[in-house]
């Protein structure tokens, strides 16, 4: 039964794929599953996985673009979804030697992978030398040590140069990554005069932020700098613009709006706290003034997914005045992308068992998960679903309504699995389930710690009726 079914709640409501409908109509394969594995144990199917790739293509053949995806792996740790973009024809960004190696390990093709880590030691550099996996290069250090790793193995190797720094109404957007457009220009003929076994053959950029405008001028910007890399005679084949593509978790507007609305009269005393300790989930209060916005992801979102590509490559140029696509298609340039968040968008759940009630010293009743924080935490400052309670037999002592906040297993007061109150239909019992919807991008795994000695969460492939356990390279 869902937590959202009461006026003195503010819900939230998520969208639920039907597999996830499907799985919650049988909760004995969850509990078994929990028997099995522990709590919390994370669930996958690789169903919307292939929609959302499919989607995708589409927006791409519509345009009649040259392109490729690669899935961001870094966004989720099983193997099974790199694995499922290299059977749609698309790939894996990987951003770590591990994520690297597990992919060939699992026999994806090098020519369907991409190296873009922040980090790139030796290790890692000689992996993707060995088996000629595209590299990304962000710094001079970096093409200094993949220059003594080619030379010594005598091997070439396709390389892709990262941009940053684009100016954007009037100002330079703020990154840590990548060269100026000058920089660029300059280090790119550098490449074709100075190393025969490093080949270019195309840039990159991954912008902060989910704007579609800074996204357009980035590419405005790269075209450019593809123009005058062609007039001294040098190629490039494709475009690489990252991710940050926007996905959309709730049904309602109206909700979405109203819990920030109320959440900001409850930090300026003007109601009951609706987050636990009255939280201002990033906001900051002076002087009975709130400053700046919550510090969550955009949840709510009518411009997501593909609607958000279209609207990048239907974006009139200002200095060319054509639509992106146009320009992109008269260069020949293949158009990659990387999303993470929005591939895996209805791929996961997080499940978790009740281990005890209590109140704590404001009289709030909470409710202790066998699982802590990390395993459902992005940067997010709360993740602003509601969950979905199954109990494991009707409560028929107490089916009062009760607010209350969940919390998990690491030692720390502020030790919140989620801040936000939440509103349950029938009194949580010991044993019963809480479901978070769609927990695959980001949420499982980005933060997940073992303090304590915790175990990870295991993870499990739905297929049909049946929970696989997921080890490695196999389901």
């Amino acid at each position: 039964m869902s937590t959202n079914q009461h006026i003195q709640h503010l819900p939230l409501t998520p969208l639920l794929h039907p597999w996830i409908k499907e799985l919650i109509g049988h909760p004995e394969l969850l509990l078994s599953a929990i028997e099995e594995h522990g709590s919390p144990i994370n669930v996958h199917s690789l169903a919307p996985f292939g929609e959302n790739i499919q989607a995708y293509q589409e927006v791409f053949q519509k345009f009649g673009l040259k392109y490729k995806i690669f899935f961001a792996r870094k966004a989720n740790k099983c193997i099974v979804f790199p694995l499922a973009a290299s059977k749609q024809g698309q790939g894996a960004d990987t951003a770590s030697f591990r994520e690297l190696k597990q992919c060939l390990d699992a026999g994806i093709a090098p020519k369907d992978l991409i190296l873009t880590a922040a980090v790139k030691n030796r290790q890692l550099l000689e992996l993707a030398v060995e088996h000629q996996i595209t590299v990304v290069l962000d710094n001079m250090d970096e093409w200094d040590l993949l220059q003594q790793i080619v030379r010594d193995k005598q091997k070439e190797i396709t390389v892709n140069v990262r941009l940053g720094s684009f100016h954007f109404e009037g100002k330079t957007l703020p990154t840590r990554f990548g060269f100026t457009s000058e920089e660029a220009f300059l280090f790119i003929q550098k490449i074709r005069k100075e190393e025969p076994l490093l080949r270019f053959s195309g840039l990159h950029f991954h912008l902060n932020g989910y704007s579609v405008e800074q996204r357009v001028t980035a590419i405005e910007q790269s075209l450019e700098l593809i123009d005058r890399l062609y007039e001294q005679g040098i190629n490039t084949e494709s475009l690489d613009i990252g991710g940050g593509f926007l996905m959309n978790y709730l049904s309602d507007k109206f909700e979405w709006e109203n819990f920030h609305r109320e959440l900001k009269r409850a930090v300026l005393d003007e109601r009951e706290p609706i987050t636990y300790q009255n939280d201002a989930l990033g906001m900051i209060k002076l002087n009975n003034q709130l400053y700046g916005e919550p510090t969550v992801y955009p949840y709510y979102n009518e411009l997501h997914k593909t609607d958000f590509l279209k609207s990048i490559l239907t974006s009139i140029s200002s200095t060319q005045q054509q639509p992106l696509f146009e320009l992109l298609r008269k260069r020949n340039i293949e158009l990659r992308m990387e999303p993470g968040r929005s591939l895996l968008d209805q791929c996961g759940i997080t499940v978790a068992k009740v281990a005890f009630r209590k109140k704590d010293s404001d009289g709030n009743w909470l409710f202790g998960l066998e699982m802590n924080r990390t395993q459902l935490r992005s940067s997010s400052a709360d993740f602003l679903l509601d969950p979905i309670h199954i109990p494991q037999t009707e409560n028929l002592e107490n089916t009062d309504y009760c607010e209350g906040y969940l919390v998990g297993s690491y030692c720390l007061e502020q030790e919140l699995i989620l801040k936000r109150k939440l509103a349950f239909s029938q009194f949580p019992q010991v044993g019963d389930l809480l479901i978070f919807p769609n927990t695959a991008g980001y949420m499982m795994h980005f933060f997940e710690s073992e303090a304590h000695l915790f175990e990870l969460a295991k993870n499990l492939v739905v297929v049909g009726n049946v929970l696989y356990f997921c080890d490695g390279l196999k389901i």
